[in-house]
């Protein structure tokens, strides 16, 4: 039996010579006479065996990446599929949540960070993930803010609608509140929210979410009759060290927050009682009491478990003071084992195993995603370029896709898609149209008229002028396009972090939340590491399939 690897070579083989031969070729340089039979100029025989490989190879490659992320992506679902926003003490108790499943003998992947709340809650109502902890303050102010819930009993009537269970509360309430660096507020004499009405100058700094809530900043303004408008909008992660380096004056915080302390923080007396409560409950699908009764049960033994104190323990354990924290997982076991007396196997990652796991999951986004963006984007650019009244439809409708905010499109596609790889190699395969439809539209209108003619002296059809001659001559424009297509699509997937699509931009969000430039850096290096390797493939590509004369012609 023919082994696979001999089975995809001699498939390529048939490619190359038969099917793309045409097309990808070495072209006479500008000083040789067109004219002769025009397969000659396109005839594969022409290729060096070094041309032949290095196409064989790329194509290989691909076919690799493609099939083993297919091959890893229809693996089992885990039994028990566990959610979590993208800060800390969510990750804490979504680790919890595991370590008691598993105790209880349930299967448990990784829990999956998958950003702010409207994304996790959207997660489990599509039934993306199976569990997940929240607050009552989010649930009824933010998620279900429109239905005016009053009682935790209205609320859990509601979810019940939509087939979702909330937990009795876990024993902790992690409100809203607002920090100032405690020798500034101690030098103003500001120890009250209200206060703040006597200091219209300072800056406040707050994370997005806040910006947006119900229960956030538009309505604290109102209520506490703020005059400031000097505000600014950031990632939560980053308004701590925007605080400390008094880049900003006031911020948002959690309550049990450990970062509260780590940046010597005093928080603001709610005098006028504006924040509502925030219990920690568990969110879980209803299904999970007939499917799992067992491993529920052992997971609820969390209601009414953790302290405040408890909570601040564990979050400063994962961002201590000083020194290197532990990860969330080992958190949550130190205290599951106090606690239940469950002895919780965590097993630390290392640097290479992770940029391992990275690596593939990026890989995966970038191919997948650049590979059908080839497919669709270089039809489309010859349309442009013979159609031209149909041109300016295409190259309208792509540039208008790359003016869409990136996080804007991947949550759009949530709904469709789901979490996970699919709505991030969505966005990335929209983001890369325009580059190679661009290209490939110049190319093809920037040969001269001259060749034009030459070709349609030979007797050549509109198609095989197009096939032997035209595309050829564009192969450099075309190239240049994919080339950026790829370049950007290593960078811009580093987004699908924050919707659980892996690759280094789980890292790099996983950095930003601890604080961690080690961290971060270990996603970011890697990204541009892959973007320069892609980079120079490529160079090398043209460097095979484009003759010198073409190549000093495209400079």
């Amino acid at each position: 039996m023919m082994s696979a690897s001999s089975y995809i070579s001699r498939v390529l083989n048939a490619i190359l010579s038969e099917k793309i031969g045409c097309t990808l070729v070495k072209m006479p340089s500008r000083h040789s006479r067109v004219g002769g039979n025009p397969q000659a100029i396109s005839d594969p025989q022409l290729w060096t065996p070094a041309t032949r490989s290095v196409l064989q190879a790329s194509m290989f490659l691909l076919i690799f990446v493609t099939v083993f992320a297919a091959t890893a992506l229809s693996e089992d679902q885990p039994v028990l599929r566990v959610g979590a926003k993208s800060f800390t003490e969510s990750v804490i108790l979504g680790e919890l949540v595991g370590h008691l499943a598993r105790d209880a003998g349930s299967r448990v992947d990784d829990v999956e960070i998958l950003g702010g709340s409207d994304v996790v809650f959207q997660a489990l109502q599509l039934g993306e993930i199976d569990i997940y902890a929240d607050y009552t303050g989010t649930l009824r102010q933010e998620l279900l803010a429109k239905l005016r819930l009053q009682t935790d009993q209205d609320l859990r009537d509601e979810l019940a609608n939509r087939e979702i269970v909330m937990s009795k509360p876990l024993g902790f309430e992690n409100t809203y509140a607002l920090g100032m660096l405690a020798d500034e507020a101690e030098e103003l004499g500001i120890t009250k929210i209200s206060e703040l009405t006597e200091f219209p100058d300072l800056r406040f700094g707050f994370g997005h979410e806040f910006l947006e809530r119900d229960d956030g900043w538009p309505a604290m303004r109102r209520a506490y009759q703020l005059p400031h408008k000097n505000i600014i909008a950031l990632e939560h992660d980053l308004a701590y060290t925007a605080l400390s380096d008094h880049g900003i004056d006031l911020m948002d915080v959690y309550t049990t927050d450990a970062k509260i302390d780590l940046f010597g923080l005093t928080t603001l007396e709610d005098d006028y009682s504006f924040f509502p409560q925030y219990k920690a409950v568990l969110l879980y699908r209803r299904d999970l009491e007939t499917r799992m009764p067992d491993v529920l049960q052992n997971v609820l033994r969390l209601e009414g478990a953790i302290s405040v104190d408890d909570m601040i323990a564990m979050n400063a354990a994962v961002e201590p003071a000083e020194g290197e924290g532990v990860t969330e997982s080992r958190s949550a076991a130190q205290f599951a084992a106090r606690k239940f007396a469950i002895n919780a196997q965590v097993t630390d990652s290392t640097m290479f195993g992770r940029l391992w796991k990275t690596t593939w999951e990026h890989l995966l986004l970038v191919s997948v995603s650049a590979s059908m963006a080839i497919l669709v984007a270089i039809p489309l650019g010859v349309m442009a370029a013979k159609i031209p009244s149909f041109g300016h439809l295409i190259l309208g409708f792509v540039g208008l896709l790359q003016t869409i905010p990136s996080l804007a499109l991947l949550v759009l596609f949530i709904p469709i898609l789901k979490t996970g790889p699919a709505p991030a190699i969505a966005a990335l395969f929209l983001y890369s149209l325009l580059p190679i439809v661009r290209n490939t539209h110049a190319g093809l209108t920037g040969i001269p008229l001259s060749l034009r003619e030459s070709a349609e002296a030979l007797g050549l059809s509109a198609f095989d002028r197009l096939r032997f001659v035209e595309l050829p001559l564009a192969l450099p424009a075309i190239l240049a396009g994919i080339k950026t297509a790829i370049v950007i699509n290593v960078g811009t997937a580093t987004l699908g972090g924050f919707i659980g699509a892996g690759g280094y931009g789980a890292t790099i969000f996983s950095g930003l939340r601890k604080a961690d430039n080690a961290l971060l850096l270990e996603g970011a290096v890697p990204a541009a590491v892959m973007a320069l390797v892609a980079q120079l493939l490529f160079d090398l590509i043209e460097r095979l399939v484009v003759s010198p004369g073409l190549r000093q012609q495209s400079r």
